[in-house]
């Protein structure tokens, strides 16, 4: 953890006391209406920041992090629920995509917001993968079959509709694996973090990544297939920088090739249970 550095600027601090209290570990202490930090306390950051968002007056710094860097959440900045509810009901999986690249600063956005995804304990224990181009994801592809190939004829098992999938990309030139798709983020696990949550870390990021790339104009298909390949082919998990048992998850994007015009009704497919003590 780098130096904790917790600063309080005396002349805007009220002594309200919202950064001890939220803090998850206890380790910010008030006394006599000032607050500060032991060299024991200290031990028990998990980097959250918490302290430095609930202060209402932008006292605090915490890590040489400024208040003032951070951006301000008016609430009128912020989508109100109706808007959130008609992004969320009108997202959809996106299997067409125009062949070429989204721009590489858009991209770099998206991946850095990822940063701000939950994980357990604040772990952020988590490695973010790209490709890039189309004539990359092409290579992967024809690795993908040949190795599903010397597998088959192994012996081993290959699931029959990966097969049929290599036959259509070597026969007609399709792309199922990939659905065409000229991008992949793949969110995997450092492992030498040894996170507490990390299978729940990876999905959470997977579900952040696509709805801030579907409010970027993007599409966005989860690649699920992936799995099913390395499962079947683990001799392929080095190409992805992949350990031999690592958890993962990968999602294709790109400029989509289909607009939906209105949302689908599901409201009847809500299961919803009341637990009583």
């Amino acid at each position: 953890m780098p130096p904790l550095n917790f600063i309080i600027d005396e002349k805007k601090c009220t002594g309200c006391g919202a950064c001890a209290r939220d803090c998850p570990n206890d380790v910010i202490r008030r006394d006599d209406g000032k607050v500060g930090v032991t060299a024991e306390s200290a031990a028990g950051c998990i980097e959250c920041q918490h302290c430095l968002a609930v202060c209402p007056v932008g006292a605090l710094s915490v890590f040489g992090l400024k208040p003032e860097d951070s951006f301000a959440l008016a609430p009128e900045k912020l989508p109100t629920a109706a808007q959130m509810k008609l992004f969320l009901r009108g997202r959809r999986t996106v299997r067409q995509y125009a062949p070429d690249p989204v721009d590489k600063k858009i991209v770099a956005e998206l991946l850095t917001d990822l940063a701000y995804a939950p994980t357990g304990c604040n772990d952020r224990a988590l490695i973010f993968s790209t490709v890039r181009d189309r004539a990359t994801m092409v290579k992967y592809l024809e690795k993908i079959c040949g190795a599903l190939t010397v597998a088959k004829r192994a012996g081993r098992d290959v699931p029959d509709g990966l097969w049929q999938w290599v036959e259509c990309w070597e026969q007609n030139g399709v792309d199922h694996f990939f659905r065409g798709a000229p991008q992949l983020l793949l969110i995997s696990l450092d492992a030498a973090k040894e996170p507490h949550t990390g299978v729940a870390d990876v999905l959470i990021a997977g579900a952040y990544f696509e709805l801030l790339a579907t409010a970027a104009g993007l599409g966005v298909t989860w690649c699920g297939i992936l799995s099913m390949v390395l499962n079947a082919a683990p001799e392929l998990r080095p190409e992805f920088g992949l350990s031999p048992d690592g958890y993962f998850y990968a999602l294709l994007f790109g400029k989509p090739l289909v607009r939906y015009a209105r949302t689908v009704q599901r409201d009847h497919a809500a299961r919803i249970t009341e637990l009583k003590v």
